[in-house]
Parts: C-alpha cells; sequence; structure tokens
C-alpha cells in the first residue's frame, strides 16, 4: 500500500507540473500574440502623418469618384481604358488633322443608321420573317432635373465667390482667380478649344494612374515645393499685399 501511495504522489506532481507548463505557455502566446497586435497601429499611426498631396485623406480611386469613371482613368479596365483613349484619339484625329464637321459626322452617322435598318427590316418582311426588334427609347425627365439641379448648384457657388471677390473681400481669392483666368487665356492662344479638350483628357488618363504608382514619392517632393511656396507668399505678403490697404475699404463697404 505504501507503494502504491507513493507512486500516486509523484504522478500527481508530474500532472499538475504540466498544467502549470500549459498555462505558462497559454500566457506566454496570448501575450506575444497581443504585442503582435499591438505593433501594426505605430505604422498606420506614422502614416496618418504622412502628407498627401492637396491634404486628401481618401485613396485616389475614390477621389476620382469610384466607380466605372474612376476605373477607366486609373486602368483598372485596360481594355476598357484603351478603348475610351482610342476612341477620344480617333474624334480628335477626324475633327481637328482631317477637318471633318460635327455635323456633318452626326448627319452620315444617322443616315447609315436609318439605312441599315430600313433595309433590314424591308428585307425580313420580303423573307416572311418577323422584323428585329428596335428598343423603344425614352429619356427620364429624372436625369434632367439632376443634372440640371447639379448644375444650378455649381453656379449658384461659383457666383457667391466671384461676388465675394468683386466686393473686395478676399485679396488671397482675386489673386489666384486672376492669375488662373490669364494662365487659362494663355493656353486657350496656344491650341483651339477641341486640342486643348483632347490633351485634358489625356492628362486624365495619364496623371492619376502614375500618380497612384509612385505617390510615395510624389507626395514628399509635393510637401517641399509646398513648403516654398508658402515661404515665397508669406515674402510677398508682407512686402506687398500687407501696404495695400484693404481694411479701409471694408470699413467703407461694410
Amino acid at each position: 500500500m505504501a507503494d502504491e501511495l507513493e507512486k500516486s504522489v509523484p504522478t500527481e506532481d508530474s500532472l499538475m507540473e504540466k498544467i502549470a507548463e500549459k498555462i505558462h505557455d497559454h500566457d506566454s502566446s496570448s501575450s506575444s500574440s497581443e504585442s503582435e497586435h499591438e505593433k501594426p497601429e505605430s505604422p498606420s499611426a506614422l502614416k496618418a502623418k504622412i502628407y498627401r498631396l492637396f491634404g486628401r485623406e481618401k485613396p485616389v480611386h475614390k477621389v476620382l469618384g469610384g466607380g466605372l469613371p474612376a476605373d477607366v482613368f486609373l486602368w483598372r479596365d485596360k481594355k476598357l481604358s484603351a478603348a475610351v483613349l482610342g476612341v477620344a484619339t480617333a474624334i480628335w484625329v477626324l475633327f481637328e488633322l482631317v477637318e471633318y464637321h460635327f455635323l456633318s459626322l452626326v448627319c452620315h452617322i444617322l443616315i447609315f443608321a436609318l439605312a441599315a435598318l430600313f433595309l433590314l427590316s424591308n428585307a425580313h418582311a420580303f423573307m416572311n420573317k418577323t422584323p428585329p426588334k428596335i428598343p423603344e427609347i425614352h429619356i427620364k425627365e429624372e436625369h434632367f432635373l439632376l443634372i440640371a439641379s447639379a448644375l444650378r448648384n455649381e453656379l449658384n457657388q461659383a457666383f457667391v465667390i466671384l461676388r465675394s471677390i468683386a466686393l473686395g473681400r478676399d485679396l488671397k481669392k482675386f489673386l489666384m482667380v486672376v492669375v488662373g483666368l490669364w494662365i487659362i487665356s494663355v493656353v486657350g492662344n496656344w491650341f483651339n478649344f477641341l486640342t486643348l479638350v483632347y490633351i485634358c483628357f489625356v492628362v486624365l488618363h495619364t496623371v492619376p494612374m502614375l500618380y497612384e504608382k509612385h505617390e510615395d514619392k510624389v507626395d514628399p517632393v509635393a510637401e517641399r515645393t509646398l513648403k516654398e511656396l508658402k515661404k515665397h507668399y508669406m515674402v510677398f505678403d508682407e512686402k506687398v499685399l500687407s501696404k495695400i490697404p484693404v481694411a479701409s475699404l471694408k470699413a467703407k463697404l461694410g
């Protein structure tokens, strides 16, 4: 009996040691997993402090509105993006280089489409077959109302900004608008309207895609450039803008 008691005691001790080892292993694994979960927080906190161009917080895809237009501009669907750019290039070549007129193109397309449908319908009737189903097209009033409402909001906002500039309440906006209009006028002398629209279209198809690929390299350069521009603007404000008697004009207008 004594031998049996002596054997049972060590086995109980070994069981307790195994349980204690398992608890210790579980604690160490849980602490290591918690430390692993805590580690990724620091890079995200650092990433939030990284400067992004124009102060954006969303990805480039979301900034462009998301959906199909953003996919086309960022070349997510390469075939569709290439097709859209190819159609735009063909239109530009057709109207700019070949000097084809828009009204003539529309009339020729309508003539070809109506002639093809007319001949196809008569051919089916001659062969005693059912005529082709031509879908009925109805433009909904809601779409026009949405477009008109969006244009109205944008125009009202533009009129508010122009009115505040005309009243002399914001010298910075006044200078920005004048410089922007001057740049547009200079560019307008270089190209006609169609070429300018095509250039903007090509820029939209190339610059966002390249920026998305190299944003980590572009953003630091843009940050340094913006700091230098702010320094030059502060010097210009101190030497020129601060000497313009805007405050007296505001008091008279107010």
